[in-house]
């Protein structure tokens, strides 16, 4: 694997009709500096709005992965992006500026192969800085089991992929693929294998207003019930096509022969290596795949995506190596303008990007300030300070962007989170000096800057307090 990052020596373009919405588009890719990653810009709207290819993009995935962004007018969308990031992702290009001219690539011949070709010809510059590879401490899987659909990403020194099929299709049977090294059989063995569909779907992807600039040129389409040439014909002729098709004895429509005797396979690895590039950042992986598609590439990309931003915190905040530390004190005063005497939390313990969960911390001691008055004689913590402790907890949690609610170059030095509101806040035991007091601090609902959050505050397992919480990310000089 190359060590540092890549972009292009030029710009290079693609012509041609995007799959599913037949529009005629121009691609162009172009260099790009360190960091910058994927981006779709769509030259054709108003102020050409970035698409930044992240999972968190992702809007659609019928039958392709479409992203979208909002706009002053709008949204602005890529459609059917994977073929075009499988083929960035298996030259291990990490920076790309993608400037299309509408809202869907050219679909080409199906496969990743002429935005590979276009790619060598504009040719590579290797970039000062390292790649900043994501590298798996611990199995992650997604399962779907109404699709029958498993996937898993192991550990492992390199980047692989491993596929496997099975439609119960004759001229399919079981099928498998694989990709041992990206970068290097990519080319030979993955970019040249085509989009597919079964006879059966072509009807209903039309009906669905999909597929409008598809044909025999630019997809295989599998036999997988009978008919004869008379029906095909009056089916192409209702789509508008006209094709002359032929049912044919090789399982394929027109006897189509096949790139590879496992195409549809190593298609399926094409999309997830596409689809999986969504997770921003080169991978250390071996990722199994049973029977998947766009759908399930996407969730699995999620749960990598968060395992990167989990990481990016631990880098950002963990100031020394300590177990089961993120956070400490020295951390948390970089982040939070909170001090003395209303600085409420003292460690953060973990920040769960997945869950969108935070774990913190308060030692309570007698020489807490409110308990001169709060009762003398009786030392207790006031409830309303256990709720703003926790809701000190929920805004690091915020500000430290687990919850994938800001953009990458989001500064939490830069931000305050103003405490909105509390609802069904219950206090159920009292915290006293000696106490050590566990928060645990959830993200249940987002609407623009606001979020919503559940809070329990525990002591020795047991809940003395819990509350819904509101808040608002908002602009520090504002």
């Amino acid at each position: 694997m190359l060590v540092n990052q890549r972009t292009l020596k030029n710009s290079v373009s693609v012509e041609g009709v995007g799959l599913h919405t037949g529009n005629l588009s121009t691609l162009t890719f172009h260099p790009a500096p360190e960091g910058y990653g994927y981006k779709f810009v769509r030259i054709d709207l108003e102020g050409s709005p970035e698409i930044p290819a992240l999972v968190d993009n992702v809007v659609d995935i019928s039958r392709g992965t479409t992203l979208a962004v909002p706009t002053v007018n709008g949204e602005a969308k890529a459609h059917t992006v994977e073929h075009v990031l499988s083929a960035l992702a298996g030259l291990e290009i990490d920076n790309c500026k993608i400037e299309l001219s509408a809202n869907e690539p050219p679909v080409a011949d199906g496969s990743a192969m002429p935005f590979v070709e276009a790619l060598w010809k504009a040719g590579f510059e290797e970039q000062r800085a390292p790649k900043d590879y994501l590298v798996l401490d611990k199995t992650i899987t997604y399962q779907d089991s109404a699709r029958n659909v498993e996937m898993a990403a192991l550990p492992n020194d390199d980047y692989r992929i491993t596929v496997m099929v099975d439609y119960n299709n004759p001229a399919l049977g079981s099928q498998h693929a694989s990709l041992f090294d990206v970068g290097g059989n990519y080319v030979s063995d993955i970019a040249p294998a085509r989009t597919f569909c079964f006879l059966s779907e072509v009807e209903a992807l039309h009906k669905y207003g999909l597929i409008k600039g598809g044909n025999l040129d630019n997809a295989v389409v599998i036999i997988d019930h009978e008919t004869n040439d008379s029906e095909l014909q009056e089916l192409m002729r209702s789509l508008g096509l006209d094709d002359n098709i032929v049912v044919g004895t090789s399982g394929f429509l027109n006897n189509k022969t096949l790139r590879f005797a496992n195409e549809p396979a190593r298609h399926k690895l094409l999309d997830v290596l596409g689809d999986l590039a969504l997770v921003g950042a080169p991978m250390k992986t071996h990722i199994l795949a049973a029977r998947p598609g766009h759908a399930a590439n996407v969730e699995l990309a999620r749960k990598i995506r968060r395992m990167v931003e989990r990481k990016k915190i631990l880098r950002k905040y963990q100031t020394k190596k300590e177990d089961g530390v993120i956070m400490d004190i020295n951390a948390i005063l970089e982040v939070m303008p909170h001090r003395y005497p209303f600085l409420l939390v003292d460690r953060i313990t973990e920040v769960n990007a997945e869950e969108k969960r935070i774990i913190g911390y308060k030692n309570v001691t007698f020489n807490e300030q409110f308990f001169q008055g709060h009762f003398p004689g009786r030392p207790i913590m006031p409830g309303v300070l256990i709720i703003e402790a926790m809701a000190q907890t929920g805004g690091l949690l915020l500000l430290s962007n687990a919850t994938g609610n800001a953009s990458a170059d989001f500064d939490p030095k830069n931000k305050l989170v103003f405490f909105m509101g509390i609802n069904n806040a219950k206090f159920r035991k009292p915290v006293t000096p000696g106490d050590q007091l566990f928060f645990d601090v959830k993200m249940v609902r987002q609407r623009m800057n606001t979020f919503q959050m559940e809070a329990k505050a525990l002591v020795m397992g047991e809940v003395v307090a819990e509350a819904e919480l509101m808040a608002a990310i908002v602009d520090k000089d504002k």
